[in-house]
């Protein structure tokens, strides 16, 4: 079973290490000690912190109903337009999305930088990428 250190876990929740010291102090992150006596965090719990706490991270604002399950409320920072498409930038939390729609698009739903939007991603080609065993 991967072991993570309080810096990898820190990184992997984009917080500090001394939030990560915090929650396992007072038990919202169970951690351990390692071979070398050093603190670690098995990746099972790990990732169960991780899943537990994106919950409500980035709410989708009012009462819509969706089969998308990958939401990401958060605030436009960049919309380039051109004759028929634009290109979209919204940051959510960490995330910076970028979606290509029409400009028509753009206009009946008022899309301009500063304004709050939800890019919903429904996917049937993820790729995901892992370290090699000494990365």
């Amino acid at each position: 079973m991967p072991s993570y250190s309080i810096g990898q876990a820190a990184e992997l929740l984009a917080v500090s290490p001394e939030t990560v010291r915090r929650w396992a102090d007072g038990g919202h992150l169970a951690m351990n000690r390692g071979g070398s006596g050093n603190r670690v965090i098995d990746g099972v719990s790990l990732a169960a912190f991780a899943t537990e706490r994106a919950q409500g991270l980035h709410p989708v604002p009012g009462e819509i109903l969706t089969s998308v399950r990958n939401s990401f409320a958060g605030i436009v920072t960049a919309v380039n337009v051109d004759e028929i498409v634009a290109q979209v930038e919204i940051q959510s939390g960490s995330h910076r999305l970028v979606s290509l729609i029409s400009r028509e698009s753009v206009e009946e739903l008022g899309l301009e930088v500063g304004v709050l939007a939800t890019a919903r991603v429904k996917s049937t080609n993820v790729h995901i990428d892992r370290p090699g065993p000494h990365g």
